[in-house]
Formats: structure tokens, sequence, C-alpha cells
């Protein structure tokens, strides 16, 4: 039984929101099985993720109501965070990892705020990126704008 069909906005974790773009049996390592072909935006990705699996690795894209419990997170405070920079890099990459939309937004928003009030290291910089660029793949899909508005309407909350 599959969870999702072709055309459902889709995310997955560490890489973004996508839609599916078809259902394929493939041979891969010897075995016959069923994927979902997800096609990611950014840096036209394209992921297989196998349909017996899937259900515990992608999720729905968010709804209006989750767009705006995610500005909710943005425009809260910074979260209280390690002062050692290994042990907050490793949470913060736990919590993109989650493929939880509201813990990344929390990453973008302490990461966005600690740069404005001390700056970054070059790890943290590229973590803020690559959590922006995740967070922004859902937004555009979940409210129907492309990655400039998209953008322009993060920078705006963070500001």
């Amino acid at each position: 039984m599959l969870v999702f069909q072709v055309g459902d906005k889709v995310v997955y974790p560490m890489h973004g929101a996508g839609v599916i773009e078809a259902i394929e049996e493939r041979v891969v390592l010897g075995k016959t099985k069923r994927y979902y072909i997800l096609r990611l935006p950014y840096g036209e990705m394209q992921i297989m993720v196998p349909t017996d699996v899937a259900g515990g690795v992608l999720r729905q894209v968010i709804d209006e109501e989750g767009v705006k419990r995610v500005q909710d997170i943005l425009q809260g405070t910074k979260s209280k965070m390690s002062t050692n920079w290994n042990r907050r890099y490793r949470a913060n990459l736990e919590k993109i990892k989650s493929g939880d939309v509201y813990e990344v937004a929390e990453v973008v928003r302490n990461l966005a705020q600690r740069e404005r009030e001390k700056g970054l290291s070059t790890g943290e910089r590229k973590m803020l990126d690559n959590a922006r660029q995740i967070l922004l793949s859902e937004l555009v899909l979940a409210q129907g704008m492309n990655h400039a508005a998209a953008s322009s309407w993060l920078d705006q909350i963070l500001a």
C-alpha cells in the first residue's frame, strides 16, 4: 500500500521539500523494489526513496497553520544554547536531521540571532545556510511562492 501519490509535496530530512514525480520499480543491488522518485527544486536533485520505508522517512509539507507556527518560532526568542561550539553544533545538527520543520526553524532563528550578536564560525555559517535552504524549500511549496519571495519573507521575519 502506498502512503504517497504522484504530485504529493513531501519533505525528505536533511535535503528539504520536493514533489513526487513518479513511482517506479527499479533494480538496485539485485533487488527489485518500488521507489518514490522525488524531485527537489534546489540543486535539481532527484532522490529515490523505497516505498516500503517512505512512511518513516518522508512527511507531507506543512499547511497554512504550520506556516504560521514557523513564523511564530522565527519571531520568538533564542533558545538556550551551549557555549561549547561542538555541543551546539551537534545539537543543531540533530534538529536538522530530525526533519521536523519546527526544529529546523529553531536552528535558523538561533543561528541567525547568534550571527547578529557574536558572529558565526565557518561551520555554523554553513549550517545556517543549509538549514535556511531546507526551511525555504518547504515554505516555497507550502505557500506556493517562488524562492526569491520566500527568501525575502524569511529575511523580514528574522530582521
